[in-house]
């Protein structure tokens, strides 16, 4: 799922996820879910596809159990959201999402938007959000097959909201 990229990226494959979305491969992205995503282009220009009918964490294979994809998407702008990079959630959780070729970039982007993530939420200092998130966050690996890796980071809504 995703939006069109800027245009200064030119024409661009969604095979490889990035900041606006594309093939996020993320298996926490079910019925129910939200997905946030960046906006760089009037009117979004929304896309989905690669649908899975299952998949683990951090896709290794360069396939998953590929199915069709049918349901219904609401789809919002939230133009009191800033967001650089796609975020989600589920019935019970928070989640950044960050995707780079380097692993490590994608830990450090992650936890960073987290950190954000809490202040927003919380009105957490800094040091508190990434103490936070070094006791009650958990770091997955989403996907390692598209030559961009991709790891989300989520934290309990009941941790955050206390």
């Amino acid at each position: 799922m995703g939006v069109a990229p800027p245009p200064a990226w030119g024409r661009i494959t969604s095979l490889i996820p990035r900041a606006m979305g594309g093939n996020l491969d993320n298996k926490e992205l079910t019925p129910g879910a939200k997905l946030y995503l960046p906006v760089f282009v009037a009117g979004a220009l929304f896309s989905c596809g690669d649908g899975h009918g299952v998949q683990g964490d951090g896709e290794v294979c360069v396939t998953a159990i590929e199915t069709a994809l049918q349901g219904r998407f609401r789809l919002t702008l939230r133009k009191d959201l800033r967001l650089d990079y796609p975020r989600a959630e589920t019935p019970t959780h928070y989640m950044t999402m960050a995707m780079d070729p380097d692993l490590d970039q994608c830990v450090v982007r992650a936890l960073r938007d987290m950190i954000v993530l809490l202040d927003e939420k919380r009105n957490l200092s800094r040091e508190d959000a990434y103490t936070l998130c070094s006791l009650a966050a958990d770091l997955r690996v989403t996907q390692t097959v598209n030559g961009s890796k991709g790891i989300h980071c989520m934290i309990a809504k009941a941790i955050v909201h206390g």
